[in-house]
């Protein structure tokens, strides 16, 4: 591992392994507003060629904004923050790539794997960064049936001791989702709904539950942000939920059907573990003609677009 002075476009401040593009690295040290975006979404998320093309677009959608786009990923060995056109593209054609969480970096590095990453992964990589703002899909959360197989995100614990903004479309509803807003109210996550008082559930725009607290604009998160940092207190991270539009959401009769029927199909294949989620997703997508995809990436886009503003408002403080 290198030392900050050696190497011109790493983490400023303590020894880092983390590597920032020159745009990103310029953007942080000037207080310019810069988004995190996952990479799981491209390399597992979506299917060839499409996945290269979202890419492509969401960070359009933030440079639209007025901010810096700072797609997150390990290549390498090498954990970057702001990919060239040439990393987006290895990590949207390299079917190889693992998937990493924060967990996973610390292997990835020592053993030079190649992998996109996760919400945890990316939160990481980004605080280390000094990125404050982070836009993906849906957040990963406890699991049905906890009291049985006690899975639950590693999202949850990583964003507790995190101090960045997440705007996304709530959590994934093939989760538990009344259990998952306990376990952030216990963890001491915060979280706001952006113009909705119910917390959303990733493809639709309504889970059913609500949310304590509701802001309306990007300029109100951000002063939550600001409060959260003159509070002090520990490193927990700011949820901003951010529902899909109600005409771009996936049918929620449709939704409740199919995903009845892939928790039975799981339950009768014994998928358990890791196995689930994209065996669940899967299965919507499928079963729903590719309406639940539609939705998601509805979602991604707004909430990509709504965590620029946010970056915007941000930089401006002070």
């Amino acid at each position: 591992m290198s030392t900050s002075g050696s190497v011109p476009n790493e983490v400023p401040g303590p020894p880092s392994a983390v590597v920032l593009s020159d745009e990103v690295r310029e953007a942080v040290g000037r207080g310019a507003p810069v988004v995190a975006l996952e990479s799981t979404i491209i390399a597992h998320g979506l299917p060839r060629p499409r996945n290269l093309a979202v890419a492509g677009e969401l960070e359009e959608i933030v440079r639209a904004q007025g901010a810096v786009p700072a797609t997150v990923a390990v290549l390498d060995g090498v954990p970057r923050v702001g990919l060239t056109k040439e990393h987006v593209e290895r990590v949207a054609e390299d079917s190889s790539l693992r998937k990493l969480g924060f967990r996973d970096l610390a292997p990835a590095l020592a053993t030079g794997a190649s992998g996109a990453t996760t919400v945890s992964g990316t939160a990481f990589l980004a605080a280390r960064a000094g990125i404050r703002v982070f836009g993906t899909g849906g957040l990963g959360g406890v699991h049905r049936d906890w009291v049985t197989v006690q899975d639950e995100s590693a999202d949850l614990g990583l964003l507790a001791r995190t101090r960045i903004t997440v705007v996304c479309a709530g959590v994934k509803s093939i989760l538990d989702v009344p259990a998952t807003l306990q376990r952030l109210e216990t963890l001491g996550i915060g979280v706001l709904g952006f113009g909705t008082a119910r917390f959303p559930g990733f493809y639709l725009s309504d889970s059913g539950e609500p949310v304590d607290w509701t802001v309306e604009s990007p300029q109100q998160v951000a002063e939550v942000m600001a409060a959260q940092d003159a509070l002090g207190g520990h490193e927990s991270a700011l949820i901003v939920a951010n529902p899909v539009p109600r005409d771009q959401q996936l049918d929620p009769a449709l939704h409740d059907r199919v995903l009845a029927d892939a928790l039975a199909a799981a339950d009768a294949g014994g998928v358990t573990g890791q196995a689930i989620t994209p065996f669940l997703l899967g299965y919507l997508t499928e079963h729903t003609g590719g309406a639940s995809l539609e939705a998601n990436l509805a979602a991604v886009r707004g909430n990509v677009e709504l965590a620029a503003g946010i970056a915007v408002h941000w930089s401006r403080r002070g």
